[in-house]
């Protein structure tokens, strides 16, 4: 107390001391004292308060307590009462025993009297339930049979609750009614075969079908009373609960699964489109079942079965099962695209499930995949094998036949222009269209993939075709009478190459979406380039064939016969016209290019023959006149050309103009002009030496 006496007198000394900082405020000093004198009261009048409440708190606590004591002390007077009364009502309970036994022999009792009729004609009522099942008389039928179940558990419930333990009672109840068992046994038989039959009956006699989704409901209700009375007793009578409803959807699922297992007529040995009719099967058949199943069947279920919501899920995973069998088999290439065409695309259009029909049912974006994607993945990469080595056969069986063709006795066939071409092109593309067709209708990827692979094929094949080509030239070379026809099947070769290159172009145009796909556009120019080869090399057979039959007269050219009055190029334009006449069989682009080359040779051997000095003018007037001679042929062999070029529209280059100039040359007569003539040729045309 001394401690805090001290603290509070420090306290007052220092609030003073604030108060009386300046002389002028001593002049407050009592006004001070009073306004301290109010705080002072205040203060004491609220503690006084704040101790009078506790003090009326702990008084009512005190009486409380003397209160819960008394009560306490009655609870236990109470008690003692009750445990005296107990001791002395145990003898009087034991001497109950025998009344509670009589209540329970009395309550079993009751229940044989009540199920007394019933117990006498059991034998009947089994024989006429079995009469009933046997007539299809299946709701009658199922309501003897409760009452021969109801009879059975009645007593067995009756005899659990006297003796648990008895089995011997039970046994003999069971066995009292042993045929009950058999008798449901058989009527879950013909309900099981009336659901395997569902989507006929349901056509025929929906009322049957309705009967058995009665029974089954009787069934389920019975299950679930059995349930909530076993969780009170732990009695269960046998064979419950039968669990009919789940029964029901597995009889549904097995059906489902048999049927489209049943849809196979055929196997590849007896049909070649085994698949295709297997799977155009099921398609119908699952249709119409589903149709079947959405407009009569869902009139028969209650609500809250979902019937069709069921079925559909069932159909599904049968045909998810079905399909994967099916891909797990050694498919040919044909057989793994009709699989997929109909598993990707058939399965979800409105030939299916996207009918019409079912639409308002069945969400077609919300069905599972029938197969994995990796499963998909596997049977594309199988098909993309198996295609290629197809491809690959297939084009070397192409060029065998074509090879064949070459030494034929008889000429090519002409298309309807008139140019010659062989079944090459035709056979070839025709295999790819037929491929591309099938892929495209998997999907777009498939499609492109296989696009490129065609044309990867072909770049093969064409190097192929090059080589053998060339090696036609050469037989031919070595004796050539033989083959009869080789001009004109040089010339259909060449036409091919044409014919090839424009379906490049048109397989491209049908078939892909973008002409920027990169890994087709990266194949077209190395196989433009190829082509053009083939062709080019193709002209340039028969450019030496030609010149083969000019070689005798080229060198008559520049020769003392020639000036002596050789028709050497009056031979040698009517051999290249004649040739020519048989070239317009040859395409356009590469007949105007076979002109040019036949005109620039001919020029050239010409000018090889005046360089090469075969013939030495004796005086001007012999130079004059070789003279004269190199211009009225170069102007015959312009008026070749410009008329062979006639169909093109288009003006040939002036290489005969390369004559007359050395003929200018040969015929001048002032030698101090000759210095100048021949700088000109030489400036206008470098290339000669």
């Amino acid at each position: 107390m001394k401690e805090t006496d001290r603290e509070a007198v420090a306290t007052a000394v220092q609030r003073v001391a604030g108060m009386l900082q300046r002389p002028d405020q001593l002049d407050k000093v009592e006004q001070y004292r009073r306004r301290e004198a109010r705080k002072k009261a205040s203060v004491e009048a609220r503690l006084k308060a704040a101790i009078q409440s506790q003090l009326d708190g702990v008084r009512t606590g005190l009486s409380q307590l003397h209160s819960a004591l008394s009560d306490v002390k009655d609870i236990q007077r109470s008690l003692a009462d009750v445990s005296k009364d107990w001791r002395q009502s145990i003898n009087t309970v034991e001497s109950l025993k025998a009344v509670k036994d009589a209540v329970v022999r009395h309550s079993q009792l009751a229940a044989a009297v009540e199920n007394l009729k019933n117990i006498f004609s059991v034998p009947e009522i089994v024989r006429e339930t079995q009469d009933l099942i046997e007539q299809g008389a299946l709701l009658q039928a199922h309501r003897k049979l409760m009452d021969l179940e109801c009879s059975r558990d009645g007593l067995m419930y009756e005899q659990y609750r006297m003796d648990s333990g008895n089995t011997r009672d039970m046994t003999l109840i069971h066995s009292y009614f042993g045929s009950t068992q058999a008798l449901s046994d058989e009527l879950a038989k013909q309900l099981w075969m009336v659901l395997q039959r569902s989507l006929v009956t349901v056509r025929r006699d929906p009322t049957l079908l309705v009967s058995v989704v009665r029974i089954i409901e009787r069934e389920e209700k019975i299950d679930r009373r059995i349930l909530d009375r076993k969780k009170q007793t732990g009695f269960v009578p046998p064979g419950r609960p039968k669990n009919w409803k789940e029964k029901m959807f597995a009889v549904l699922d097995r059906t489902v699964t048999t049927r489209i297992e049943g849809t196979q007529a055929d196997t590849r040995e007896s049909d070649r489109m085994w698949l295709v009719r297997h799977l155009e099967i099921i398609r119908k058949c699952v249709l119409d079942d589903l149709l079947v199943a959405r407009s009569l069947m869902v009139q028969c279920f209650p609500p809250r079965y979902q019937i069709f919501r069921s079925l559909l899920n069932v159909y599904h995973q049968a045909l998810s099962t079905r399909m994967q069998e099916l891909a797990a088999e050694d498919l040919e290439a044909n057989e793994i695209v009709s699989l997929l065409t109909w598993v990707l695309n058939t399965y979800t259009s409105a030939e299916m499930m996207g009918n019409a029909e079912l639409a308002p049912d069945v969400d077609v974006g919300a069905l599972e995949p029938l197969l994995s994607p990796d499963v998909v993945a596997e049977l594309l990469d199988t098909y993309m094998s198996t295609l290629t080595s197809n491809i690959i056969a297939w084009l070397r069986k192409a060029l065998e036949t074509d090879k064949k063709d070459w030494v034929k006795e008889t000429e090519p066939e002409a298309d309807q222009d008139g140019y010659y071409q062989t079944t090459l092109p035709a056979i070839v593309f025709q295999m790819f269209e037929q491929n591309l067709q099938v892929a495209a209708q998997i999907s777009e990827d498939l499609k492109t993939k296989v696009l490129v692979l065609c044309l990867q094929q072909m770049n093969s094949f064409l190097s192929r075709y090059r080589e053998e080509a060339q090696l036609y030239k050469e037989e031919h070379l070595r004796k050539r009478q033989h083959p009869h026809c080789y001009v004109q099947y040089v010339i259909a070769l060449i036409n091919n190459c044409w014919t090839l290159r424009e379906s490049v172009v048109s397989l491209k145009r049908k078939y892909l979406q973008h002409d920027a796909d990169e890994g087709v556009s990266l194949s077209q120019p190395s196989m433009g380039g190829l082509l053009d080869a083939i062709a080019e090399e193709g002209c340039s057979s028969l450019l030496e064939e030609v010149f083969l039959d000019l070689e005798q007269h080229l060198n008559e050219l520049m020769t003392k016969k020639w000036l002596l009055g050789s028709n050497a190029v009056d031979i040698i334009c009517v051999t290249v016209e004649d040739y020519f006449n048989d070239f317009a069989k040859i395409k356009k682009p590469y007949r105007k290019r076979m002109i040019a080359e036949a005109h620039r040779r001919v020029v050239q051997e010409y000018l090889r023959a005046v360089l090469q000095k075969r013939i030495s003018f004796r005086n001007a007037e012999e130079r004059k006149e070789g003279a004269e001679r190199m211009g009225r042929e170069a102007e015959q062999l312009r008026f070749l050309f410009h008329k062979l070029a006639a169909g093109f529209g288009e003006e040939m280059d002036g290489h005969c103009d390369t004559i007359v100039a050395v003929a200018e040359v040969i015929k001048l007569t002032d030698p101090s002009l000759l210095y100048l003539e021949v700088s000109t040729l030489v400036s206008k045309y470098p290339d000669i030496r």
